[in-house]
């Protein structure tokens, strides 16, 4: 059978081809013993756009070159020779280019091209997503991100406070807004909703809860200069999000939170779109751990909650740090936040908030990390403090003046009683020492 070159090529191109013909490229990690890793490469090309497991009718080479992806790079890792490493199956990256035509601007439809049925063939994890400037200026993207996010608190240059409401749920409107008073008049910049609590339910309704918080954020403001964000747990079923949104604004919110991996990056985009809902939006980061936290499947941590959160339209995001509750590796803690900040044409960098255990021991391991465009989200080291949550703010700003001033926090600590407290909670054989030492 003779097979011309148009045809035997029709699956191929260079990655730098597809870019100047407006394709987007997955990147995948595939471990996985085969006899042929490019028909394997093709075959996952197939499934994702034009193919089916059998030739069908309706099949045709026009087709095919107008929708078809198209295999741009195989690496194998290590990339051996004659000799064998492991008795392991082998590593591959696998890159494949889909035209941005079979998508348009659907958050929701790239990840079904992307990565759809493919995401439960095995040992395949998607690892990252180049997109053309194309498709890029399809997307808003944040609102504020960290320049709007500055710009609205009136903070310059130093990282923004963040605290929760604690206990994450089982509070009264009225006993919310104590804490939400307390914690805003101690330096907090964002108090947010626990991604727990529903949004209008009759323990704590929405509207109840808004008012009173914000009548609370006024006379701090008053007493302090400071304002303060409010971020409202909008989440909910999807037909209820925007309105939980429109009332939350309406009843004088100033920002709201979306559980963003369970409402789906759809929801969140809904959100960031909508030129009624002006304010920053939270995307939290709950419930990331089913997409993210396997070596071999998934998608990668950085391309989900960095680059496509932000592509959504995250103002801000909770996620965690190395040295948390919930540790997660410093790689994935710094990619990440690369993926959050570094330039995107159109798209402004969203701001990174530590979570899980942040306490003001580790503050400045969170800014020699990734400076002081940042968040620091405290709950425990707001509130868990011996004296109540306003000095809990004030500690937990007191560890960043100190951190940001290359003070010594220890040291500190000597001058200033509400970071002392609580050093002495943390770590009180630090502290014993630093009193011997007088």
């Amino acid at each position: 059978m003779i097979q011309k070159l148009d045809e035997v090529n029709l699956g191929h191109a260079f990655p730098e081809v597809a870019f100047s013909e407006d394709y987007i490229i997955g990147t995948y990690q595939v471990r996985i013993k085969t006899s042929s890793i490019e028909r394997l490469a093709l075959a996952i090309a197939d499934e994702q756009t034009t193919g089916t497991w059998i030739k069908v009718g309706a099949d045709s080479v026009d087709k095919k070159i107008k929708f078809g992806a198209k295999v741009v790079a195989i690496y194998e890792v290590p990339d051996t020779a004659a000799d064998s490493v492991e008795d392991l199956p082998p590593m591959y990256i696998i890159q494949i280019a889909f035209p941005m035509a079979n998508i348009g601007g659907s958050l929701p439809m790239m990840l079904t091209t992307v990565f759809g049925n493919i995401s439960a063939s095995g040992m395949v994890k998607l690892i990252d997503c180049a997109f053309p400037k194309r498709y890029i200026e399809k997307f808003q993207g944040p609102k504020f991100g960290v320049q709007g996010l500055r710009d609205v608190l009136g903070v310059k240059d130093r990282p923004l406070l963040n605290a929760m409401i604690k206990p994450n749920i089982g509070w009264t409107p009225d006993e919310g807004a104590e804490i939400f008073y307390n914690a805003a008049k101690g330096g907090v910049d964002i108090i947010k909703d626990d991604e727990l609590l529903p949004a209008d339910e009759s323990f704590c309704p929405l509207k109840e809860r808004v008012t009173k918080f914000m009548e609370k954020e006024k006379k701090v403001f008053e007493e302090t200069g400071e304002h303060t964000l409010y971020a409202v747990n909008v989440t909910d079923s999807i037909d209820k999000i925007k309105d939980n949104a429109y009332r939350a604004i309406e009843y004088g919110a100033n920002s709201i939170m979306l559980n963003t991996y369970t409402a789906g990056h759809g929801a969140l985009k809904m959100l960031a779109d909508d030129p009624n809902i002006n304010v920053p939006i939270l995307a939290h980061v709950d419930f990331v751990g089913a997409y993210a936290s396997s070596t071999y499947t998934g998608i990668s941590a950085p391309l989900v909650i960095g680059k496509i959160t932000r592509l959504a339209g995250g103002d801000f995001q909770i996620n965690g740090h190395p040295w948390g509750k919930f540790p997660i590796a410093y790689k994935i803690f710094y990619r990440s936040f690369k993926f959050f900040t570094q330039p995107w044409w159109n798209i402004k960098p969203m701001m990174y908030a530590c979570s899980g255990g942040t306490t003001q021991l580790v503050v400045k391991n969170c800014i020699d990390a990734l400076g002081t465009d940042i968040i620091l989200a405290a709950g425990g080291g707001v509130h868990g403090h011996p004296d109540g949550s306003e000095a809990g703010a004030r500690s937990m700003r007191q560890a960043i003046d100190a951190a940001i001033n290359g003070i010594d926090l220890m040291e500190y600590a000597k001058e200033h009683k509400e970071l002392r407290r609580m050093a002495e909670l943390l770590s009180p054989d630090i502290m014993k020492n630093f009193d011997l030492m007088k």
